[in-house]
């Protein structure tokens, strides 16, 4: 086992992953390393993201599939190796939430 696959393995214990979530991270990695055969600390950001879109889009997995393996990668890069990449530190898109406040009513009445 490697030296990141170990760092990896002891992140998660250390976050308090349970066993099995663990084993779909490891292997989101592991997916990811096959995929490119080059370790994954010498990816850079837009082969990853390149990697997830072709997962997403050109395999077309199921959403229950897709969610640990991305969880997984974001894991590694932001708990293991400290990256701090916009590809999953970036804010999504906000919806507008629901306010009691009355001038927000009046805010939203007026821009109909």
């Amino acid at each position: 086992m490697s030296e990141l696959s170990n760092r990896m393995i002891r992140d998660m214990k250390l976050a308090g992953l349970v066993d099995g979530t663990s084993r779909q991270y490891h292997r989101a990695v592991r997916q990811l390393t096959a995929y490119y055969m080059v370790p994954p600390d010498r990816l850079t950001e837009r082969q990853v993201e390149d990697y997830i879109l072709y997962v997403r889009d050109d395999l077309g997995v199921a959403k229950g599939t897709f969610a640990p393996l991305l969880a997984g990668l974001k894991f590694f890069y932001l708990n293991t190796l400290g990256y701090e990449w916009a590809l999953f530190t970036k804010k999504k898109s906000a919806s507008h939430a629901r306010s009691d406040c009355p001038m927000s009513v009046a805010t939203r009445i007026a821009a109909a």
